[in-house]
């Protein structure tokens, strides 16, 4: 299956399990990889025959600033659920992370692979 990456999108939003995480948005980034049979996009050039992947990372910004979760998992869980329910994709890969929230690391996350159902 042919693949659209959306690489280190900067979002911010309200996520954590207690303050001071709480208490004001912080810096997360999101991994995109969405999956979707890409030939007729290449034989058109056209934009219509594609998923716009300027729309998809202004929506999933608008996503996680406008949600507040606990977990990583579940932001990850609602982005892939938002993916495939709004947008003609088979398939998606979503990583969260959250950057230098844990000491001696860059980031920490996790990362979730869905497919559309019935596929």
């Amino acid at each position: 299956m042919d693949r659209i990456i959306i690489s280190d999108l900067q979002t911010t939003g309200i996520i954590g399990v207690k303050h001071p995480e709480r208490d004001k948005p912080q810096i997360l980034l999101i991994n995109l990889t969405l999956y979707r049979d890409l030939r007729l996009a290449g034989q058109t050039d056209s934009i219509t025959d594609t998923v716009n992947y300027s729309t998809i990372a202004s929506a999933v910004g608008e996503q996680v600033s406008d949600t507040q979760f606990h977990t990583v998992e579940a932001l990850a869980e609602h982005l892939s659920n938002y993916l495939l329910s709004n947008y003609p994709l088979n398939a998606v890969r979503v990583r969260v992370e959250k950057p230098k929230k844990v000491s001696n690391t860059a980031r920490v996350g996790v990362e979730i692979f869905r497919r559309k159902s019935g596929l």
